[in-house]
């Protein structure tokens, strides 16, 4: 997003923390009701165009949300619509994306109430690396002759045992609602809001070997220095490297032996 539309998409995400920071408020059912609203403006392109027409005012729109909305869904989720679309946005499909993240951001707040927001972000990792991994699951999972039923059920009997219910409803809501994105992407777009939901980078480590505590410590240790926050490391094991470490910290990649590169980065943290 750029412009107006990241501007708004910031407002938005600061309305939805203060409305999750209240207890009172169920995050899970928020997220599958903003869900519902941009499948809704996902098929209306009308609807949402009206939505975010810069001749129309904010309150115009914003009443128009709540008569749609009302008694369908939650006060919450009204609220939460109706100030979305108060703001300008450079184009209607960012509007759509934006609630889209919005009810991923609420059920990462309830994966965070319930300290489990490290485990989800893991899960997400992985599974992003199993498909990668796996032509046969992909195709299964982005087969567009294949129902969102089938699919779902599909996840459900890859996650449901194994993993947390929020990282089974994250995946789930992109298999069956990917909206022109490739699965990689999109789980890779979960992983990183799931770090920023705590303030973190993400640092891609491909390593020979796994890495050991120590090794794994320092390596955070010096790359939260670098980049000035708190890094989380999504660790990835690939014999070819011999001996050596590959970092990707957004979209900087950084090569080397894990040695040299710690020992420059010590380097640069002293000059």
């Amino acid at each position: 997003m750029n412009g107006a539309s990241r501007e708004a998409l910031t407002s938005a995400r600061e309305r939805l923390d203060a409305l999750t920071d209240s207890t009172s408020v169920d995050a899970a059912r928020l997220a599958d009701e903003l869900a519902s609203v941009t499948a809704l403006l996902h098929r209306e392109v009308g609807l949402r165009r009206v939505l975010t027409d810069p001749a129309q005012s904010g309150d115009a729109k914003a009443a128009l949300v709540q008569r749609l909305l009302a008694g369908q869904v939650d006060e919450a989720t009204v609220d939460v619509v109706s100030g979305t679309v108060r703001s300008r946005w450079s184009q209607s499909r960012d509007l759509v994306d934006a609630l889209e993240e919005l009810a991923n951001l609420a059920d990462l707040t309830t994966a965070q109430r319930r300290g489990a927001l490290d485990e989800v972000e893991d899960e997400l990792f992985r599974f992003g690396r199993i498909i990668s991994s796996s032509t046969e699951l992909r195709a299964a999972l982005t087969d567009r002759a294949a129902g969102a039923t089938a699919k779902a059920e599909l996840l459900h009997r890859l996650l449901g045992v194994r993993a947390n219910r929020i990282t089974e409803r994250l995946v789930t809501r992109l298999v069956t609602a990917p909206r022109g994105r490739s699965l990689e992407a999109g789980l890779e777009s979960l992983s990183k809001l799931a770090a920023d939901r705590r303030g973190r980078m993400v640092a891609v480590v491909t390593s020979a070997v796994p890495l050991s505590d120590t090794q794994k410590r320092r390596l955070g240790d010096a790359l939260g220095k670098l980049y000035g926050r708190q890094m989380h490391l999504n660790l990835d094991v690939d014999p070819e490297l011999v001996g050596g470490v590959r970092v990707q910290v957004g979209d900087e990649i950084i090569n080397g032996s894990l040695a040299d590169r710690l020992d420059d980065a010590a380097r640069r943290m002293a000059s």
